[in-house]
């Protein structure tokens, strides 16, 4: 185990725990990390769902609902970004003197019991690449600890507590949270114009992404990112990429049924072919990223290949939902311009007639920052349902609506309410045509009333 910090020290001292928002995707693995530690357990949350229910099966005990009483006996309070500090279980615990201790601090100390820590940082593409290296580790006989973004098929929950002394853990730059980690291994997939409100310009958020890498050992780079390669310039790393000058490199791209096949060279020798099941140029990058993390851990070449062809991607990342009346549902976490670019050009290499992009922009900081850049994205589409911005934390200082991106688009629409969504999505969408649900917030909600609706 690595050296502790005083702050984690807490971790040591105490045996109860109570988690706020136990239900959350972040939260969940966290409860299952702990509980496999031996920790007693209780948790409160407002909302069932998937992941609750997997908690409830371990035996841990939940309250539905946030009241002051489901403090009580707890030695240590554990509660998520998104738990306001006037929640009733927050203000009885500082009301006894219960430690209280925010997600990312407790994340950052299950780090410090780990010696093998791969942290995937970036600003796109952290779930996939997490998800697809558990995958990959897990079907290897790794039996990895991994904590991440979304849901990973396999295991059907966004993280696992394996047996093994590797942890795998998606880490986020927003607000710094990933220094708090603690990667012996890091991989960096890119750095693109995020969360400027909170870092101000380029050079701070290159900054923060070299403070990560260098607390690594060894970091996996993409070579191909001038910004990245910025970042890793004080510390040892290996490169992947398209370019051959990079360590690991594709060669002989081809277009498969379901994703680009190629051959994965490692310093000019071919070590096996990849054949992708997730859409996308992009997912090139992030599968050179996998394959060259689990080579490094010892998986064979071709043991990773047949491993890496059952992952179908990880839970929103152009997830398929089905085929409704004729048309394709899918539904994808991207809530940026590249990102959106990214989803609508890999559905536009495949065969349908239509691609429809049903948008929920995220934050009126990011959607006035970007608004000529979404424009430019979901014009890709050839027909685009908006949604209102979802403010999230923010007011709309800024003055901007999802209507001044529909006047600049072609075949767009705003409509307010999932419901209508789902009604405009049956509507416009014909056989043969692909909808795809996409942002960082609950668009997924219409996705799922179209299918009951046509279920």
């Amino acid at each position: 185990m690595k050296e502790l910090k005083p702050e984690d020290r807490i971790i040591e001292k105490v045996k109860k725990i109570h988690l706020i928002g136990i239900g959350g995707s972040g939260m969940c693995p966290l409860a299952e990390i702990l509980h496999s530690k031996g920790y007693e357990l209780t948790g409160s949350d407002n909302n069932e769902s998937d992941p609750l229910k997997r908690i409830k099966a371990l035996g841990i005990k939940v309250y539905m609902g946030h009241s002051p009483e489901n403090v009580n006996g707890a030695e240590l309070i554990v509660y998520s970004a998104a738990i306001s500090q006037d929640n009733p279980e927050i203000v009885q615990a500082k009301k006894l003197g219960i430690p209280l201790m925010e997600r990312s601090h407790l994340l950052g100390a299950l780090t410090r019991y780990y010696d093998n820590v791969i942290g995937v940082c970036g600003t796109h593409g952290k779930t996939t690449v997490s998800s697809m290296i558990t995958h990959i580790l897990i079907l290897n006989k790794q039996n990895p600890t991994a904590v991440i973004g979304g849901k990973l098929p396999l295991i059907n929950s966004n993280g696992i507590a394996g047996e093994g002394d590797t942890f795998v853990c998606e880490s986020c730059e927003f607000v710094d949270t990933f220094l708090q980690l603690s990667p012996d291994k890091a991989v960096l997939l890119n750095i693109d114009n995020d969360h400027l409100d909170y870092f101000g310009t380029m050079d701070n958020l290159v900054a923060s992404f070299s403070k990560f890498v260098n607390m690594a050992t060894l970091t996996f780079v993409n070579g191909d990112d001038e910004l990245a390669l910025k970042a890793v310039e004080n510390c040892q790393y290996m490169t992947f990429g398209m370019d051959k000058k990079n360590d690991f490199y594709a060669e002989s791209i081809e277009s498969g049924k379901y994703g680009f096949c190629f051959d994965v060279m490692y310093k000019g020798e071919k070590l096996t072919r990849l054949n992708m099941h997730i859409p996308g140029r992009h997912n090139i990058y992030n599968g050179l990223a996998a394959f060259a993390v689990c080579y490094s851990e010892g998986v064979a070449p071709d043991d990773i290949a047949k491993a890496a062809e059952s992952f179908t991607g990880a839970g929103r990342r152009f997830e398929f939902l089905g085929e409704y009346n004729g048309f394709t549902l899918a539904d994808d976490y991207a809530h940026h311009p590249t990102e959106i670019k990214a989803t609508l050009s890999a559905a536009k290499e495949l065969s349908y007639n239509n691609v429809i992009a049903v948008f929920q922009p995220f934050t009126f900081s990011r959607t006035a920052l970007l608004k000529d850049d979404f424009i430019k994205a979901l014009s890709i589409a050839d027909k685009v349902i908006l949604t209102p911005i979802m403010g999230s934390r923010e007011k709309n200082t800024y003055n901007i609506y999802s209507e001044d991106l529909a006047k600049e688009l072609k075949n767009a629409v705003v409509v307010d309410g999932f419901e209508n969504i789902a009604d405009k999505i049956i509507q416009t969408a014909e056989e043969n045509d692909i909808v795809i649900t996409m942002g960082g917030g609950d668009i997924y909600k219409a996705a799922h009333i179209v299918e009951e609706k046509l279920g």
